[in-house]
């Protein structure tokens, strides 16, 4: 039986990966340039932007909160890529290759997710959406230490889990914002 949360999981993703893949046929694989750096960088600034909103409670640029915790889901997608591809040769990628490479990061990212729902009991259902952008923010501060490590860590998870994590907060976030709506 699919859970409630699951449909609602898909739903975010379906829309991530459709507003990904029209990029991916309007700027083709520039992204692919990118060292890991940057692209914790512009999650970062996603992050930023949405606590600068949440605290702020005006924003003066259009894009909503909804479509930065977008933009985190599918930079936190590109980052999953980019670690898989760090020494693939060729920066261009086929819309088909990309579409293959999203579902295959979402699959695992998902797989976590469920992993992580089923032990904490769906407490992010009484979380705060600034509470998951704060955790977001967290979780990218982790990275930034672990890259200034050279991706060396003693005890703790690495940047992949990490990036996994930011896209499930920002899936929670979305599901909470909809339900907000509703």
């Amino acid at each position: 039986m699919i859970s409630n949360t699951e449909v609602q999981y898909r739903k975010v993703i379906s829309t991530c990966k459709a507003l990904f893949l029209k990029k991916t046929k309007d700027y083709g694989t520039a992204w692919r340039i990118l060292r890991m750096p940057s692209i914790t960088d512009q999650l970062y600034i996603k992050a930023q932007r949405i606590r600068s909103i949440q605290e702020k409670g005006v924003q003066q640029v259009g894009d909503s909160v909804a479509d930065e915790f977008m933009g985190l889901i599918n930079y936190g997608v590109i980052a999953l890529i980019q670690l898989e591809l760090t020494h693939h040769p060729t920066l261009e990628l086929s819309v088909e290759e990309v579409e293959n490479w999203f579902d295959r990061v979402i699959d695992e990212t998902f797989a976590l997710q469920q992993k992580k729902n089923h032990d904490y009991g769906e407490a992010w259902r009484d979380m705060r959406v600034s509470s998951i952008t704060d955790i977001i923010l967290m979780k990218l501060m982790r990275i930034k230490q672990i890259e200034n490590n050279d991706g060396n860590t003693l005890v703790s998870e690495g940047v992949k889990a990490n990036y996994q994590d930011i896209i499930n907060y920002a899936v929670f976030a979305l599901i909470l914002l909809e339900e907000q709506k509703g």
